[in-house]
This record gives C-alpha cells, sequence and structure tokens, in this order.
C-alpha cells in the first residue's frame, strides 16, 4: 500500500473526532478492498473531505472519465473534492471524499426525475478518456472497487450509472429545452462489452427522462451508444467534418474529440465550427468559457466570453479548448447579449418559469413567471439570467444560509446578491460573514 502522508497530515482536522474515525473507517474499508483484490490504495484525502455532510441515501455509483492527463486530474479531484475515488492507469485507488460523504462530482444532473446525484451517489473518477479503453490494471482495481460499494450500499448493476447518463444541460441558443448530452464523460462504461469486463450484467435500456418528456435529446451518438444496442469501437467517437477555412475546399473527417482536453501546450484544438458542427458540438459546456478561444478564418481571435452573437460565427473558425481539466464547469449567471440576443435565445423553453430568475439592471430580482409576456420579449442587455434555479430569500440573524438550503450554502452553483447588488457565488463566502439581506439562489 502506498500513502501520501503529507496530504493526510494537512487535511485532517484536528479536534474533528468524527471525521477522523470516519477517514479511519474508509481506510481500513478500502484495505480490506485492496488485500481481497490485490490492488493498492492510496489516502489522498481532499481538504474538502471533513466539510462535506453525509448522504442520507446511496441510490447509484456514477463512472467518470479525466478527459484529461492523470496528475492534472488528480490534482483537481483533490483540490476540489471531485469524487469519493479515483482510480488512475496503474490501478491505484485513491480516496478523496469519504466513501459516505457528498463529493461535488454529478453537477447539474438527473435521473428518473431526481436532481442533483451528488446527494444519492458515489463518485468514481477514471483516469482516461471516454473514446479510449481503460487499462488492464483499471479494469482490475474499477471491478474490485464497485464489487465492494454496490455489495455495501445494494446497489444493482443498472444502477451504476455513467456521467454522460445523469449529467444535462440547461437550455441554450442551441438547444430550446434542457437536455441530455452534457457529457460525453464515462461513455464507454454504458457499452455492454465495457460493463461486462467489470462484472456488471445488467443497464437501463433506455433514458427515462427523455421518454418522460422531462429532457430532450441533445446528442444522438451518446444516445446511440447508451441504448442503441450497436456495438461501437471505444476508439473513436462518429466522424465529423472539420471545415476548410477556403470555400469550396473538401472537408476532411476527424474524430469526434471535442470534449477532449489533452495535455501539452496551454491551449488544444478542439475542432473546427461548420455548417452542421456549432460551438456547442465542439466545446459543449465550455462554449462561452473565457479560456475557450475562437479563431475566425481572417485571423481575428476572441475568448468564449467576448462572443455576443452564436449564430454568426462564420464556417471554418477554429475552436480551441484550455488546458485546465474541468469535467464539470461552474456555473454562472448567464447575460443576454452575451449568451443570447434574447431572454427566449438564452433559456429557450423556459425562459419564462418559475425557475428562471432574472436580475434586471434596475435592480429588480424577478421569475421568468413574474414577468409579463410583453417586458419578457424586451429584457434589457446586460440582464443577468440563471436558469433552473430556487429563490431561496433573504439571509437575516434567524435565517441563515444554511437554514434556507442546507447543505448547498457553500456549493459554486450557489450564489448570493448582496445588499449592494454584487452577485457572488457560495464558494466565495463564509456562513458568519454573510450580510443580512442578502439574497440566496440554489440550483434545482
Amino acid at each position: 500500500m502506498m500513502a501520501d502522508r503529507r496530504i493526510e497530515k494537512v487535511c485532517l482536522p484536528l479536534g474533528q473526532w468524527r471525521g477522523i474515525l470516519g477517514v479511519a473507517a474508509c481506510c481500513l474499508w478500502l484495505l480490506s478492498v485492496s488485500a481481497q483484490a490485490g490492488v493498492s490504495f492510496v489516502s489522498k484525502w481532499s481538504p474538502r473531505n471533513a466539510n462535506r455532510p453525509e448522504r442520507s441515501a446511496t441510490l447509484y455509483i456514477v463512472l467518470h472519465t479525466t478527459e484529461g492527463p492523470t496528475q492534472g486530474s488528480l490534482q483537481k479531484v483533490y483540490d476540489n473534492g471531485e469524487a469519493n475515488f479515483f482510480v488512475d492507469p496503474a490501478g491505484r485507488i485513491y480516496g478523496i471524499v469519504d466513501r459516505r460523504r457528498v463529493a461535488f462530482h454529478a453537477g447539474r444532473s438527473m435521473w428518473k426525475g431526481r436532481r442533483n446525484l451528488d446527494d444519492v451517489s458515489v463518485g468514481i473518477e477514471v483516469s482516461g478518456y471516454h473514446t479510449r479503453d481503460i487499462t488492464t490494471a483499471q479494469y482490475k482495481a474499477l471491478r474490485a472497487l464497485l464489487e465492494e460499494l454496490q455489495a455495501q450500499y445494494n446497489i444493482a448493476d443498472a444502477n451504476v450509472l455513467t456521467h454522460s447518463m445523469v449529467a444535462y444541460g440547461a437550455p441554450n441558443v442551441w438547444h430550446k429545452r434542457s437536455h441530455r448530452g452534457r457529457k460525453r464523460c464515462g461513455m464507454q462504461f454504458g457499452t455492454e462489452a465495457v460493463r461486462q469486463k467489470l462484472g456488471l450484467q445488467d443497464k437501463h435500456k433506455y433514458d427515462p427522462d427523455v421518454r418522460a418528456g422531462r429532457l430532450s435529446v441533445g446528442d444522438s451518438y451518446l444516445a446511440e451508444v447508451l441504448y442503441g444496442g450497436t456495438r461501437h469501437s471505444l476508439a473513436t467517437a462518429p466522424a465529423v467534418a472539420a471545415a476548410a477555412a477556403d470555400k469550396g475546399a473538401k472537408s476532411t473527417p476527424r474524430a469526434a474529440t471535442a470534449d477532449v482536453v489533452e495535455a501539452g501546450a496551454p491551449s488544444q484544438l478542439g475542432g473546427v465550427i461548420t455548417l452542421k458542427q456549432s460551438a456547442w458540438d465542439v466545446a459543449r459546456g465550455l462554449y462561452n468559457d473565457r479560456q475557450t478561444r475562437y479563431v475566425f478564418p481572417d485571423g481575428k481571435t476572441l475568448r468564449g466570453d467576448q462572443i455576443q452573437d452564436w449564430k454568426m460565427i462564420p464556417p471554418g473558425t477554429r475552436v480551441f479548448i484550455g488546458s485546465e481539466v474541468r469535467d464539470n464547469p461552474t456555473e454562472r449567471v448567464m447575460r443576454v447579449g452575451q449568451d443570447g440576443a434574447s431572454a427566449q435565445e438564452v433559456a429557450g423553453e423556459e425562459f419564462n418559469a418559475a425557475s428562471t430568475i432574472y436580475f434586471l439592471p434596475d435592480g429588480r430580482v424577478r421569475t421568468g413567471a413574474e414577468i409579463s409576456a410583453s417586458e419578457l420579449a424586451k429584457v434589457p442587455t446586460g440582464t443577468g439570467m440563471l436558469v433552473g434555479y430556487t429563490v431561496g430569500g433573504s439571509i437575516s440573524a434567524k435565517r441563515s444560509a444554511f437554514v434556507v438550503c442546507g447543505v448547498k450554502w457553500n456549493h459554486p452553483s450557489t450564489f448570493y446578491r448582496l445588499p449592494d447588488g454584487k452577485i457572488v457565488s457560495g464558494d466565495s463566502l463564509t456562513e458568519g460573514a454573510i450580510p443580512s439581506g442578502a439574497k440566496v439562489f440554489f440550483r434545482n
């Protein structure tokens, strides 16, 4: 067994004996896994571990692929507490967040109508890419880990899910409804061939949220891989056309690895925009990120957060995705005029829903259900919007942030509108320092 004793010493909170005993119990449990299966366990407990609440129930296991190089991915997962376990190419299992505690791994997620799968699932990050097979050592370690977790929590094979199954996206310029297909992360773990190698004999035959009409299909290829029953190669996703900058030039097929960020230069070519391939197809949730760069055919370069009219990006524009590996881009306040020309373009069919929040330039905060149709048609440029959110109300001396939204109070996806009008995320605040009168908004 290997152990990172320096990190253990830093991470274990002195005086919090419950947390210490929990980590110790997890170490003993994983040592049992290691001894029985002949795999290595490395204790690398995240500094976030002790502050994460225990789950009230554990219904699922969610498998991820890092979509980036091992060292950087492991460091990010460790820093942010974004998984309960991490499996590297050598088959080493890292304990990141106590298996009983909430790890922020699934982000905006839904399965059978239940949202925020972090609250009811164990998250396992596997170093690798959704278009490639994992190593023999990873198969061995992951299979042993799954067997132990499934036995402990009584989780059926079909409820070992992939991130690509549960992640969903809010409406945007290209998708008018909330949609499945925000991530292809861990996609190969949904195929029968890979599941059999992991000892999983059953899987879901269809997407329950798409069938129930809660979500639309945003990625038809992903849906075919997960539920179509067709055998797919792990080596490549479907070929897509990379349009040449010169009009009339022949397009060249390439593997559709647009949401894969490789090691190397500060930015990597994610893909080329064509008449059939949009910025969302290339960069997914990172399409409007400040680290995503667009190089237009005329040589002009803009960051993702500088583009205002997404429908006018010319074919031949190259998209470079920042090398920082992020499985779940941080939620942010969308802006009319930046993320869409109108409120309806930003939020699609949900623009007038009670779960869409508007931060109007005149200081008012309203939901889509509270604004008249005529006002919604002319929401001013610069208006901030959150889609798929709940209005928690105001903080006061007798009503703390924890009372309002529980363990979500300091989540990166939770937002506070301070009395001075500034909007900040939960992870930038400490509970005792949140001013009275601040309004809190948390993801559904």
